[in-house]
């Protein structure tokens, strides 16, 4: 297996590497194709009216766009659903340049988008010599603030779908130990109120507002009338019913786990959190947008498998010591891990193929280096996990041998640890992935 694993991950790479350069180019979020007047035209004097032609259809509440510092009205230019137009206000007027700034949300994802339209002004001011205000940017303080939610919503998802599954599969005793039951009631309360908050992070930072706007009633309500919003009430749904789940497992302990029932029922739930948490990704956009679903879906299972394991086996399987558990549970994971990470390799395949589109953009764009610094890391996890596992392998038999002495069970919880962290890692690459667009 070890001396297999070096070959596998070239075929990987060289697959990954083969498809980029066939790929066609992936169709990205919603950018500004052209505008009336075009971009940095000499005018002699302020136009009445801007018209912006976007690459796709547009909802008029998903385009906000500012000129001399203030928002400005903006309505249908009669050319089209993918096509715009605002009036330029008075106080433009008499100013040697007129600068715009636009913001797009793609309609399937949510995603922002946003640009500045410059024109010279040839023409002698008249009457306004105010030194014009700057107009307004997206809020880099939101969009860090969104990136970190998003963060604690794919870990929480991660622990609570790996958590449930590792009870169910591996250790359905585990449903008793108390300091399983308050991670994956942690997991669950984390899960909720970031499904909570990330909709008005994005609707804030899609209307280039601030932090305070994240908790006023307008900034839901403007979200929640879009298709993006439907699917944030969706995933607010779902992690609701998945309190009933969770609820059913913490009083009925192992019994529980081994039911059936409880068991379908948990997989309804998980997988109704995947499939809500992968609609507001990139898997929509490219050529094949029913794979890129399909793709997302199985990385985010195989994420969660993983890390849900590795988390539960180091903060309840391994303090316990106890010699079978160690000696059953901890195979069965090995197992379990290496059909997790399969699926993450060949769903990031797929997935990479689909939103990068082409080499070009994977080494040229801000998204496709971000892309590969994750990449790299989750390669070095690999490479870690697969060289320390003969290690690992060798002193848990001597932790079993010695009905889990503390000393030697140690080491084993530091190999853990370690790949746990790591992991953390590419879920922070993912969460900056998600909150960024793709050829830009």
């Amino acid at each position: 297996m070890r001396r297999r694993a070096p070959s596998l991950l070239i075929t990987v790479l060289t697959a990954l590497s083969a498809l980029l350069l066939a790929a066609p180019p992936a169709s990205a979020h919603t950018e500004l194709e052209s505008s009336s007047p075009q971009n940095g035209t000499r005018l002699t004097h302020t136009p009445a009216t801007v018209r912006l032609t976007f690459s796709e259809p547009v909802e008029l509440d998903d385009v906000h766009i500012a000129v001399a510092g203030k928002q400005v009205k903006v309505s249908r230019s009669g050319h089209g659903n993918d096509a715009v137009q605002v009036t330029v206000p008075r106080t433009a007027a008499g100013r040697d340049r007129l600068a715009l700034v636009w913001q797009v949300l793609d309609m399937e994802d949510g995603h922002p988008t946003s640009g500045t339209l410059s024109f010279r002004l040839t023409a002698k001011a008249t009457s306004d010599t105010t030194t014009p205000t700057a107009a307004p940017e997206p809020n880099g303080t939101v969009r860090e603030a969104w990136a970190a939610v998003r963060w604690a919503g794919y870990l929480a998802l991660a622990l609570y779908v790996g958590g449930l599954a590792f009870v169910a599969l591996l250790w359905p005793q585990g449903a008793g130990d108390p300091r399983t039951r308050r991670l994956l009631t942690l997991s669950w309360t984390a899960g909720l109120a970031a499904s909570l908050l990330a909709p008005g992070l994005q609707g804030a930072y899609g209307a280039m507002g601030t932090l305070g706007d994240v908790f006023r009633l307008p900034t839901y309500t403007g979200l929640l009338s879009s298709e993006v919003g439907i699917v944030a009430a969706c995933r607010v749904l779902m992690w609701v019913l998945a309190a009933i789940v969770l609820a059913a497992v913490l009083q009925g302990g192992d019994r529980a786990a081994r039911s059936p029932g409880w068991r379908v029922g948990a997989l309804a739930v998980a997988l109704g959190l995947l499939r809500t948490t992968s609609m507001t990704g990139h898997n929509s956009e490219g050529t094949h947008p029913g794979w890129g679903a399909v793709a997302d879906v199985v990385h985010l299972l195989g994420v969660s498998l993983w890390l849900g394991g590795l988390t539960l086996l180091l903060f309840g399987v391994l303090p316990r010591r106890r010699p079978e558990e160690l000696s059953a549970v901890v195979s069965g994971y090995s197992r379990l891990a290496g059909v997790a990470v399969a699926a993450i390799v060949a769903a990031g395949v797929v997935l990479t193929w689909q939103v990068v589109g082409s080499f070009g953009a994977l080494v040229d764009t801000g998204y496709g280096r971000l892309l590969l610094l994750k990449l790299a890391v989750l390669t070095l996890v690999l490479l870690i996990a697969q060289r320390s596992r003969g290690w690992v392998k060798t002193r848990l038999d001597i932790a079993v041998l010695l009905r889990g002495d503390r000393a030697t069970v140690r080491p084993f919880v530091h190999s853990v640890a370690a790949e746990t962290g790591l992991v953390l890692v590419v879920l922070a690459a993912t969460s900056l992935l998600v909150t960024s667009a793709p050829g830009r």
